[in-house]
């Protein structure tokens, strides 16, 4: 499951001592992995041809022809009793593709807060953290397929603001936030803000989290002071479950949805700002993990999941009917191999679309369907 990162920071630090107590603890941990991996189609070509990429699943971070790297990741935790700081540093193209809306320099950082554990069961944290939407992460080392999912790939990647995470009791917790538009870490372009919410309830043999977003994520016309034609969209909503429980020693099952949806919002015009005709648009889909270990070392697993467009989307599939719709359904197999530190993914991945978007091999038409394979190797420190 995606690890919910207990995050805020405070301003201060405790900064006198009685001679009668003891100083807290310091702690310092770095952490991280590297990736590599190979991709070839079976079904479609697999090098540049002019003007065309060699076609891969409208997904993020495994979408490179041939023999390509991932990235290397760096995790830097500095803890002094109730407070503390995280420094994730990530390089390479995955690593690219995750902090995309960077703004400035700093397109090496993946996450950067700072946080305070105000009492047993409140901590605060403030900076820039991975999102809490999903079931899938960033970084590879934390999931079992390699390549991901189309609405981890579409939803966010990256939250910057301040939040309060709440241990209710043994089971429940319960998480609020007041952050930028999604996936702007260094600061806020739009002059708008987003609120999340999560609600968790976790057990030793599995959990589930129900998670909720929801603000205008390019900011108002007047705002941004636009001009000739623009369009700034509405408020973003999106809820989502992810969940997962041991069936038995060796049995694993996940399960993933979420469903999108943005308003039509305004535009400028010669006569000023009005409100855009038209119907919402968005996203949808579901997703379910099953995973078996034949013993410590070896373990393999399986992932279904429909994805859906409407009006539109987000533009992942590229190709819509009149309605604006497009679908996709993708089932992709996958084995881990652990050697020491080292995991070996071996990867069959097959994508069916409900219309032509792949480029076909002979790179004269369009098809529904692209298969693919893979190996990945990501070594985790």
């Amino acid at each position: 499951m995606k690890k919910i990162y207990l995050p805020f920071v405070m301003l201060f630090v405790l900064n006198s001592y009685s001679q009668e107590d003891e100083p807290p603890t310091k702690q310092f941990n770095i952490s991280g992995s590297a990736d590599v991996y190979a991709r070839f189609n079976l079904n479609s070509f697999n090098r540049n041809y002019e003007e065309l990429e060699a076609p891969a699943p409208a997904t993020s971070f495994a979408n490179d022809p041939g023999f390509a790297i991932g990235m290397a990741n760096v995790v830097m935790n500095y803890e002094m009793g109730k407070i503390g700081a995280v420094a994730d540093l990530v390089f390479g193209p995955r690593g690219e593709d995750a902090v995309f809306n960077s703004l400035g320099s700093s397109n090496i950082v993946n996450q950067l807060y700072v946080y305070w554990n105000a009492s047993e069961k409140v901590t605060l944290t403030l900076g820039n953290w991975n999102t809490y939407l999903g079931y899938e992460v960033i970084s590879p080392s934390a999931n079992f397929n390699y390549s991901t999912s189309y609405m981890f790939s579409y939803g966010p990647f990256s939250h910057t603001g301040i939040k309060a995470d709440f241990a209710l009791n043994d089971e429940f917790s319960a998480m609020v936030a007041v952050m930028n538009p999604t996936d702007f870490t260094e600061f806020n372009p739009a002059g708008t803000y987003t609120f999340g919410a999560q609600l968790g309830y976790a057990k030793e043999a599995g959990s589930v989290y129900l998670n909720f977003l929801y603000g205008d994520q390019d900011g108002k016309l007047e705002a941004n002071g636009n001009k000739g034609g623009d369009i700034s969209a509405g408020s973003t909503f999106q809820v989502d479950l992810a969940t997962g429980v041991d069936l038995s020693d060796g049995f694993y099952l996940g399960f993933n949805t979420t469903y999108n949806t943005t308003a039509t919002g305004e535009a400028f015009t010669d006569t000023g700002i009005r409100d855009v005709e038209g119907d919402d648009y968005g996203f949808y889909g579901a997703a379910l993990y099953l995973q078996y270990s034949l013993n410590d070392k070896v373990a393999l697993g399986a992932r279904g999941e429909y994805f859906k467009e409407f009006n539109g989307g987000a533009g992942a599939l590229g190709v819509y009917d009149a309605n604006g719709d497009s679908s996709v359904f993708a089932v992709t197999v996958s084995g881990n191999m652990a050697i020491g530190d080292l995991m070996l993914i071996p990867e069959v991945r097959m994508d069916s679309a409900n219309q032509d978007i792949f480029i076909n091999q002979d790179i004269d038409g369009t098809q529904g369907s692209l298969a693919s394979i893979l190996l990945a190797a990501v070594y985790k420190f």
